[in-house]
Order: C-alpha cells, then structure tokens, then sequence
C-alpha cells in the first residue's frame, strides 16, 4: 500500500499515474474513485472531487489513466480493448496501491464504461455502488458522428491548445481515444454483457442532451442489470453534466453515495 499525499504520483505496471487524494485516505474512511471521460484527466475534473468531498465526507480520488493528463503517454493507436484492458488489468492493481477498502466507483464516459466493466467482472466486496454519468454500454451513431466532428475541431481550430492545459502530450491523449472510437471494427463495442453480474447499486446520471450518447444507454442498463439502478436524467445538461449542470448532479451524486456509503455531511472528512 502506498501512502496517499494530496497529489502526486503512482506506478501501476510501466506506467507513472497522476493522482489527487481529496479528504481522508483509504484507511480512515470510504473511498471514492474517480474515473475520467476519454478526453479527460485529474485537473479537468475541476473543482468536483472538492466539492464531493465536502458533501460525503468520503475520500475522493482521482487519477488520470496513461495517456492523459500528466501520466505516461500510451502507444498509438490504442488497442480497441482498452477499456477491458483498463478495468480487468490497471484499475485492480490501483486499488490496490492505494489501500482502496471500501468506497464507490464514480465513472465519467469512457470511466463509466470502465468501472461497469470492472464491477461485472470482479466480485470486489470493497466496492458498495457504482455512480455513472453518461455511462456507454453500446456504440450509437450519434457517439460516431460527435466523435468524428470532434476530431475535426481538433485539426481546424483551437481545441487542441484548449485541451492542452490539461494533457503533457495532448496528441496522444487526444488521437488515443478518438482513433479507437472512429475505427470501423468499433462499432461492434459492446459490454452490456457485463451489466448482469453487477451486484451493487448503481446511479445513473445523463443529460438530456448529451451530444455522445442517448437515453438508449440508460435503458440497456434497465433492461440487463438485475441491481437497483437509480437515474437522475438532467435536463440542463449535456454530456459534461457536473460542469453543465453542476448543483444537480452533485446533489444526486452525494445523496447517493452519503446513501450506500453511510457517511454524513462532511463529518469523517473533517475528523480524519
């Protein structure tokens, strides 16, 4: 087990991974787990895991996954496993580093499909629920369309100095992601058949107009899982919901988590 300063680094495999620890660490209380979208990174979640903290009085962690933010670049192009890859290889042996004990996977995106990936696939007793904001279970056309219009923003206008302030090596953040999600043998991306065997609850959060994916996800989930799945549906959001519509999502995040975590407001974190 590592000891946990506020930030720093870890090394998983051949990789060194950025991380923030926000509150108390592993041994002192329930932990949650951030896992960022496929552009995203430890400081692009802003200010949200300070808020959630103070709001459950979990720990909060967040970490940003090779290839992004200030972690070890990954090789190109990404193999289309690499979220299988990061949720059966990396993510077990993180929580391990980090003494992980008890606590909540709260994925974004490409992080929620990780973490349901994870939660299908290891009966983790150290896991008590699984918080997803606008989670894939399945590749949709509109995902494809965005995605490929994104890419084209990319290469014509200022996006790419815009994500630079959050990725060393913004090229390899940027093409690791969008190059696996526009090859055609994606399409054919699917975990729904990991949902069956997730045994603890699960919140859902997606915005209404969310540009990467549909209210489709949210049914697959309804339709596969045999766990309570809980869904706030944010109509003032997108497909960033707690930077678009920041107050409801984290009202819904946090009640969820003080819910199945039994944690009050605040309390464990200012005792620690």
């Amino acid at each position: 087990m590592t000891t946990l300063t506020p930030s720093g680094f870890l090394t998983v495999g051949a990789s060194h991974l950025e991380y923030r620890m926000v509150g108390p660490s592993p041994e002192h209380a329930p932990v949650i787990v951030m896992l960022h979208e496929g552009l995203g990174s430890t400081g692009l979640w802003g200010d949200f895991p300070d808020k959630l903290q103070a709001a459950t009085g979990a720990g909060v962690f967040a970490y940003s996954r090779a290839g992004y933010g200030a972690s070890t670049p990954v090789k190109l192009p990404r193999s289309l496993d690499y979220m299988h890859v990061e949720a059966l290889d990396v993510l077990p042996k993180l929580l391990d580093k980090i003494g992980f004990r008890r606590g909540l996977l709260l994925g974004h995106s490409d992080g929620a499909s990780i973490a349901a990936i994870y939660a299908g696939s290891h009966q983790d007793h150290r896991v008590q629920a699984l918080a997803l904001i606008a989670p894939h279970f399945i590749v949709e056309d509109i995902s494809v369309a965005s995605i490929a219009n994104i890419r084209n923003a990319y290469e014509t206008t200022n996006l790419k100095g815009k994500l630079s302030r959050w990725h060393r090596d913004v090229d390899n953040a940027f093409y690791g992601w969008n190059g696996a999600w526009l090859d055609p043998e994606f399409r054919n991306w699917d975990i729904s058949e990991y949902l069956a065997y997730i045994r603890v609850p699960i919140a859902i959060l997606q915005g209404v107009d969310d540009q990467y994916g549909t209210l489709r996800q949210v049914e697959i989930a309804r339709e596969e899982c045999y766990c309570p799945v809980d869904v706030t549906v944010i109509p003032s959001a997108g497909h960033q919901p707690h930077r678009e519509a920041p107050e409801a999502t984290l009202d819904a995040i946090s009640e969820f988590a003080k819910a199945v975590l039994h944690t009050g407001n605040g309390s464990q974190g200012r005792a620690a």
